[in-house]
C-alpha cells in the first residue's frame, strides 16, 4: 500500500489496474486464502449476479475491487459512498451506476449481494438497511463498534436469514487449518500454551496516512492498530476454543495519547473451556518472526519465519527437528467464497455472523480491561 496516495488516486489505480486481476500486496497478503478446493468462481452458469458496494473508505477496498472484476459471475452494478464524488468516480470505470439514494440499492429485485467497505462506524446502518432488504451481506471487519451494534447487527441478519461473510482471512490460511484439526483430534493433549502475534509496521511507516487516518481513530472504528488486526487472532482462538471467560489486556499508542489508533498491545484471554492463550498484536511491529505457537502435554506446533514445526508422539514424523509440510488446502479469500455461496454452491465455509459478534463482545471487553488495569469477565 503506498501511502501517499490520496483515496481519489488509489480509486483511480483501482479502476485501471482491474482487468489485470490482481490481488493487493502488501502486510494482509500473508492472510489471504489462495485459491483452492473450495474456490469455484464459476459457480452461476447464468448471467453474471448483480452486486452494489457500499462505501468505499477501507483499506482494503483496492485489493476488493480488483478480486471482483477478476470474476466474469458477478458484476458491480451500483456503487454508494458517503462522498458521493468517489462512487461516482469508481462507478464510472466499473460501467456502474452511482446512487445518492441507497433506496436505489436496496428496492432493486435483481441486487444478489452487498460489499460493505464503509468506516466501522457506518456498519449498523448499512448493514440494518441491507437485511431490512433482504441482500446477502459481505461487511469488511470488525462487524461493529462494539457490543452493541454488532449483536444489534447480528439480530437483523438472523432475522432477515440471508448470507453473511466476513474478512477472517486466517481461518483459510494451512497453518491455523492444520492447528484446527490437531485441536479437534486432541492431539495437543491439555493445551498448556497458545500465543498468536498478528502484527506490522503500519504505524511506523505511514500505511494510514492521509486519506485512511480514519482508522487510526477509534471514534470511527472503535478499536485502534491493536484491534483492527487483533481480531484475525481472536477470531482464531473463539473459532478453535469457544467461549471467553475472562480478560485482561494493555495496550500502548505510538504518541501515548488514548485517541492515538496506532498502537499495539498483549492480552491474556481465559476460555470457558479452560484454555489460556495470549494474543500479541498492533501496527507497531518491524517484523512477525514467531505467529504462532500452540504447546500442551501431548505435543507442540510453532512457525518461525517461513518455517512450521510439529511435535506430536502420536503422528508419523511429527518430530519437531524438521519443518513440517503436510497441510490441508488453502481456503479462497473470504470474499470469494461469499460471492461463490451468492453464487448457489454449497458448504462454503462462512463466518457465522454470531461469531463476528462474539469478536466485538470480546474486543471491547480487552479495550476495558486495559483501560481499567484489570481482569473483566465478557458476559
Amino acid at each position: 500500500m503506498h501511502s501517499d496516495l490520496t483515496r481519489r488516486q488509489m480509486l483511480r489505480k483501482v479502476a485501471g489496474a482491474a482487468a489485470l486481476a490482481q490481488t493487493e500486496t502488501g502486510w494482509e497478503h500473508s492472510f489471504a486464502g489462495q485459491t483452492g478446493a473450495l474456490s469455484g468462481p464459476e459457480v452461476n452458469p447464468g448471467p453474471p449476479r448483480k452486486i452494489a458496494l457500499l462505501g468505499l473508505a477501507h483499506i482494503h477496498t483496492p485489493s476488493f475491487v480488483r478480486l471482483i472484476t477478476a470474476r466474469t459471475d458477478v458484476r458491480v452494478v451500483k456503487v454508494w459512498d458517503h462522498q458521493t464524488r468517489y462512487a461516482q468516480e469508481l462507478a464510472g470505470s466499473l460501467n456502474a451506476a452511482a446512487c445518492s439514494d441507497r433506496k436505489e440499492i436496496w428496492d432493486d429485485p435483481e441486487m444478489d449481494a452487498v460489499i460493505i467497505l464503509s468506516e466501522t462506524v457506518r456498519h449498523r446502518e448499512l448493514v440494518t438497511e441491507a437485511a431490512l432488504a433482504r441482500k446477502n451481506i459481505f461487511v469488511e471487519k470488525p462487524l461493529g463498534i462494539g457490543t452493541n451494534d454488532a449483536m444489534e447487527m447480528a439480530a437483523a441478519i438472523g432475522k432477515a436469514g440471508v448470507l453473511f461473510q466476513t474478512g477472517y482471512a486466517m481461518r483459510g490460511e494451512p497453518v491455523y487449518l492444520f492447528l484446527r484439526e490437531q485441536i479437534q483430534k486432541g492431539l495437543f493433549g491439555k493445551i498448556t500454551r497458545v500465543r498468536l502475534c498478528v502484527s506490522h509496521a503500519g504505524g511506523l511507516d505511514g500505511m494510514f496516512a492521509k486519506e485512511y487516518s480514519w482508522m487510526t481513530d477509534p471514534r470511527q472504528t472503535g478499536v485502534g492498530g491493536f484491534g483492527d488486526i487483533g481480531t484475525h487472532a481472536l477470531d482464531l482462538l473463539i473459532w478453535y476454543f469457544g467461549d471467553v471467560a475472562r480478560v485482561t489486556a494493555g495496550i500502548q499508542s505510538l504518541s501515548g495519547k488514548q485517541d492515538d489508533g496506532n498502537e499495539n498491545g498483549e492480552a491474556v484471554l481465559e476460555f470457558r473451556n479452560g484454555v489460556t492463550a495470549v494474543i500479541s498484536s498492533g501496527w507497531l511491529d518491524w517484523d512477525n518472526p514467531m505467529p504462532v505457537y500452540i504447546g500442551g502435554t501431548g505435543g507442540c506446533a510453532y512457525k518461525i519465519k517461513d518455517r512450521f514445526y510439529f511435535q506430536c508422539d502420536q503422528v508419523e514424523g511429527a518430530d519437531g527437528r524438521r519443518a513440517w509440510n503436510k497441510f490441508p488446502q488453502a481456503w479462497a479469500h473470504p470474499l470469494d467464497l461469499f460471492l461463490d455461496a451468492v453464487g448457489g454452491k454449497k458448504e462454503v465455509p462462512l463466518v457465522k455472523v454470531k461469531e463476528a459478534a462474539a469478536c466485538c463482545r470480546v474486543m471491547e471487553a480487552l479495550y476495558r480491561a486495559a483501560a481499567e488495569r484489570t481482569w473483566l469477565a465478557v458476559t
